[in-house]
């Protein structure tokens, strides 16, 4: 695992794009190089994280446990977005941009807690607030999309709190909204899953944690393993004990993935075994989507073409590549 670190004084958001950290919430491109350059404006207000489109022409910066967040295009603002307050300061706020068919749509929570739909970036129209809805009772979050663009994941949870992974049909669900009331694929075990990430098109990692609500399933997933789940046939791989506690996973290839608990680590996902790691520098104790506060929280992106890890530190960026 290769380390670097740039120096990046006030910084607010990171978010990748292409092989550049941009941070959209403070006008600021910080290059590999270590050189950077200010390109637009800074938002006064305490937004701490961003995501933007696959092309890069539109972001989104909001506050991880609130309410407010801010749609940019080229890095001018196009509006402000909200979310319902309901339980807002516990679990990080669900909000990813997708492309579909020449269009880029803000995916994200605007009407209530548990219902995902879909707004147009550039009318504002939300094309999937019909008068069928009805969504079931879940929280929303940590939203992933596949590699090819087709599905999108969810990582949330369902009151007691329970966390779970669902995942959508994206082009069915802009066909036929209600089907966004319900995941359309969920892995079929008896433990809470706390983390997942897509491998490929077909295979995502899943880790449980040490939560047991059916004890009748949990030889397909013990409590505290990993496992590949194909969503699409609903199979899972034997399960694998990680050698230690593991947090949100991120996955590298179909052989490693990496761990951000506490330090960075890179897990072979057929052994269990930590392969490598880096105990100076420090990438927070997140293990699900609640964490009721930032301090022990930071910020970390995942460049899915490079495989690098960036983790926001005070005044500069750690970047590590496997």
């Amino acid at each position: 695992m290769k380390r670097q670190t740039i120096t990046a004084g006030f910084i607010k958001t990171i978010c990748w794009d292409n092989n550049i950290i941009v941070d959209w919430a403070s006008g600021f491109k910080y290059f590999l190089d270590g050189n950077k350059k200010q390109f637009g404006e800074h938002y006064a207000y305490c937004f701490d994280s961003a995501i933007s489109s696959p092309n890069g022409e539109y972001a989104f910066i909001y506050k991880k446990l609130g309410t407010k967040g801010i749609l940019l295009k080229n890095g001018e603002m196009l509006r402000e977005i909200d979310r319902p307050y309901y339980c807002a300061d516990a679990y990080e706020y669900p909000a990813i941009i997708v492309e579909f068919e020449n269009r880029s749509y803000l995916i994200h929570c605007p009407i209530a807690y548990n219902q995902l739909d879909f707004e147009d970036i550039e009318t504002g129209e939300i094309i999937t607030n019909t008068k069928d809805r009805r969504p079931d009772d879940r929280f929303y979050s940590s939203l992933e999309i596949s590699l090819d663009g087709a599905y999108l994941m969810s990582k949330g949870w369902v009151w007691h709190p329970l966390f779970e992974v669902g995942v959508f049909n994206i082009k069915n669900c802009i066909d036929k909204p209600e089907l966004l009331d319900s995941p359309q694929y969920r892995p079929n075990v008896g433990v809470e899953i706390c983390t997942a990430s897509f491998i490929d098109n077909d295979n995502i990692i899943i880790g449980s944690s040490d939560e047991v609500f059916n004890d009748d399933i949990i030889e397909k997933l013990p409590p505290e393993h990993i496992s590949v789940w194909n969503f699409k046939t609903n199979q899972l791989s034997k399960p694998i004990k990680v050698k230690e506690k593991f947090g949100n996973l991120f996955a590298i290839d179909n052989t490693k993935v990496w761990d951000l608990f506490c330090f960075p680590k890179i897990i072979d996902i057929i052994t269990g075994e930590i392969l490598e790691q880096n105990n100076e520098v420090n990438s927070g104790m997140q293990q699900a989507p609640i964490i009721a506060d930032t301090a022990d929280f930071p910020s970390i992106i995942f460049n899915r073409q490079t495989k690098q890890v960036a983790i926001k530190a005070i005044e500069r960026i750690e970047i590590l590549t496997p």
